[in-house]
Protein backbone atom coordinates (compact mmCIF):
# COMPACT_ATOMS: atom_id res chain seq x y z
CA UNK A 1 0.00 0.00 0.00
CA UNK A 2 3.05 2.25 1.01
CA UNK A 3 4.69 1.97 -2.49
CA UNK A 4 1.60 2.93 -4.22
CA UNK A 5 0.90 5.86 -2.16
CA UNK A 6 5.03 6.72 -3.17
CA UNK A 7 4.69 5.88 -6.44
CA UNK A 8 1.23 7.98 -6.60
CA UNK A 9 3.17 10.34 -5.07
CA UNK A 10 5.95 10.50 -6.82
CA UNK A 11 3.82 10.31 -10.43
CA UNK A 12 2.04 13.76 -9.15
CA UNK A 13 5.78 15.35 -8.81
CA UNK A 14 7.22 14.19 -12.09
CA UNK A 15 3.68 15.63 -13.57
CA UNK A 16 4.24 18.99 -12.15
CA UNK A 17 7.90 18.62 -12.34
CA UNK A 18 7.82 17.87 -16.30
CA UNK A 19 5.81 21.00 -16.81
CA UNK A 20 8.26 22.83 -15.00
CA UNK A 21 10.94 21.26 -16.01
CA UNK A 22 12.54 21.11 -19.56
CA UNK A 23 14.94 18.09 -19.38
CA UNK A 24 14.43 14.93 -17.44
CA UNK A 25 16.93 11.95 -16.73
CA UNK A 26 16.51 9.18 -14.31
CA UNK A 27 19.91 7.17 -12.66
CA UNK A 28 20.24 3.86 -11.21
CA UNK A 29 21.27 4.54 -7.82
CA UNK A 30 21.57 1.38 -6.31
CA UNK A 31 23.12 -0.02 -9.03
CA UNK A 32 25.37 2.83 -9.12
CA UNK A 33 26.19 2.46 -5.24
CA UNK A 34 27.06 -1.45 -5.91
CA UNK A 35 28.96 -1.07 -8.77
CA UNK A 36 31.21 1.82 -6.87
CA UNK A 37 31.44 0.13 -3.75
CA UNK A 38 33.14 -2.73 -5.54
CA UNK A 39 35.30 -1.14 -7.69
CA UNK A 40 35.95 1.06 -4.66
CA UNK A 41 37.13 -1.96 -2.55
CA UNK A 42 35.50 -0.78 0.83
CA UNK A 43 34.22 -3.78 1.39
CA UNK A 44 37.81 -5.20 1.29
CA UNK A 45 38.84 -2.34 2.89
CA UNK A 46 36.53 -3.12 6.15
CA UNK A 47 37.48 -6.87 6.43
CA UNK A 48 41.00 -5.72 7.17
CA UNK A 49 40.88 -3.47 9.05
CA UNK A 50 38.45 -5.39 11.57
CA UNK A 51 40.36 -9.14 10.54
CA UNK A 52 42.13 -8.52 13.82
CA UNK A 53 39.16 -8.12 15.93
CA UNK A 54 37.16 -11.24 14.39
CA UNK A 55 39.80 -13.70 14.60
CA UNK A 56 40.92 -12.63 18.07
CA UNK A 57 36.81 -12.81 18.82
CA UNK A 58 36.69 -16.21 16.65
CA UNK A 59 39.68 -17.53 19.21
CA UNK A 60 37.76 -16.74 22.08
CA UNK A 61 34.52 -18.17 20.81
CA UNK A 62 36.67 -21.67 20.03
CA UNK A 63 37.73 -21.78 23.80
CA UNK A 64 34.68 -20.74 25.42
CA UNK A 65 33.24 -23.81 23.45
CA UNK A 66 35.82 -26.15 24.28
CA UNK A 67 35.54 -25.10 27.65
CA UNK A 68 31.32 -25.84 27.94
CA UNK A 69 32.15 -29.34 26.07
CA UNK A 70 34.27 -30.18 28.89
CA UNK A 71 32.23 -28.84 31.62
CA UNK A 72 29.20 -31.41 30.17
CA UNK A 73 31.49 -34.11 29.17
CA UNK A 74 33.12 -33.86 32.87
CA UNK A 75 30.86 -32.04 34.99
CA UNK A 76 29.44 -34.90 36.95
CA UNK A 77 33.14 -36.55 37.63
CA UNK A 78 34.23 -32.79 38.72
CA UNK A 79 34.62 -32.27 42.62
CA UNK A 80 32.19 -29.94 43.21
CA UNK A 81 35.21 -26.99 43.82
CA UNK A 82 36.75 -27.77 40.62
CA UNK A 83 33.07 -27.52 39.09
CA UNK A 84 32.19 -24.70 40.41
CA UNK A 85 35.70 -22.78 39.30
CA UNK A 86 35.09 -23.87 35.61
CA UNK A 87 31.21 -22.76 36.03
CA UNK A 88 32.36 -19.49 37.23
CA UNK A 89 34.98 -19.31 34.77
CA UNK A 90 32.82 -19.98 31.57
CA UNK A 91 30.38 -17.82 32.67
CA UNK A 92 33.03 -14.59 32.50
CA UNK A 93 34.30 -15.57 29.54
CA UNK A 94 30.93 -15.95 27.73
CA UNK A 95 30.09 -12.54 29.53
CA UNK A 96 33.33 -11.18 28.45
CA UNK A 97 32.76 -12.41 24.74
CA UNK A 98 29.31 -11.29 24.39
CA UNK A 99 30.37 -7.42 25.25
CA UNK A 100 33.57 -7.58 22.93
CA UNK A 101 30.94 -9.02 19.99
CA UNK A 102 28.47 -6.12 20.98
CA UNK A 103 31.19 -3.77 20.99
CA UNK A 104 32.98 -5.15 17.27
CA UNK A 105 29.51 -5.40 15.67
CA UNK A 106 28.93 -2.06 16.91
CA UNK A 107 32.25 -0.46 15.61
CA UNK A 108 31.65 -2.29 12.56
CA UNK A 109 28.15 -1.01 11.61
CA UNK A 110 29.21 2.24 12.15
CA UNK A 111 32.55 2.27 10.19
CA UNK A 112 30.81 0.71 7.45
CA UNK A 113 27.69 3.25 7.64
CA UNK A 114 30.43 6.20 7.52
CA UNK A 115 31.98 4.38 3.87
CA UNK A 116 28.46 3.70 2.71
CA UNK A 117 28.06 7.84 3.73
CA UNK A 118 31.09 8.60 1.66
CA UNK A 119 30.29 6.60 -1.26
CA UNK A 120 26.82 8.24 -1.51
CA UNK A 121 27.74 11.63 -1.23
CA UNK A 122 30.52 10.90 -4.12
CA UNK A 123 27.86 9.78 -6.30
CA UNK A 124 25.35 12.44 -5.75
CA UNK A 125 28.30 14.78 -6.26
CA UNK A 126 28.57 13.21 -9.50
CA UNK A 127 24.93 12.86 -10.55
CA UNK A 128 24.69 16.97 -9.86
CA UNK A 129 27.96 17.02 -12.33
CA UNK A 130 26.66 15.28 -15.05
CA UNK A 131 22.82 16.91 -14.47
CA UNK A 132 24.32 20.28 -14.95
CA UNK A 133 26.95 19.19 -17.78
CA UNK A 134 23.92 18.37 -20.04
CA UNK A 135 21.17 20.28 -19.09
CA UNK A 136 18.95 18.75 -16.94
CA UNK A 137 16.66 19.77 -14.85
CA UNK A 138 15.39 17.29 -13.17
CA UNK A 139 17.14 13.77 -12.20
CA UNK A 140 14.92 11.19 -10.73
CA UNK A 141 16.33 7.45 -9.13
CA UNK A 142 14.87 5.42 -11.51
CA UNK A 143 14.14 2.65 -8.42
CA UNK A 144 11.36 4.94 -7.77
CA UNK A 145 9.78 6.15 -11.26
CA UNK A 146 6.42 3.66 -11.97
CA UNK A 147 7.42 4.40 -15.66
CA UNK A 148 9.09 7.06 -18.03
CA UNK A 149 8.71 7.23 -21.71
CA UNK A 150 11.60 6.48 -23.70
CA UNK A 151 12.00 10.16 -24.48
CA UNK A 152 13.92 10.46 -20.39
CA UNK A 153 17.68 9.56 -20.78
CA UNK A 154 18.84 7.03 -18.35
CA UNK A 155 22.28 8.90 -17.38
CA UNK A 156 23.67 5.97 -15.31
CA UNK A 157 26.26 4.95 -17.12
CA UNK A 158 27.72 8.87 -17.34
CA UNK A 159 27.67 9.06 -13.81
CA UNK A 160 29.98 5.68 -13.00
CA UNK A 161 31.95 7.36 -15.46
CA UNK A 162 32.27 10.67 -13.78
CA UNK A 163 32.12 8.90 -10.36
CA UNK A 164 35.36 6.57 -10.87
Amino acid sequence: MKKWLVAAGLGLVMAASAQAADKIAVVNMGNLFQQVAQSSGVSKSLENEFKGRASELQSMENSLQSQMQRLQRDGSTMKASERSKLEKDVMAKRETFQSKAQAFEQDRARRSNEERGKLVTRIESAVKKVAADEGYDVVLDANTVAYTSSDVKDITADVLKQVK
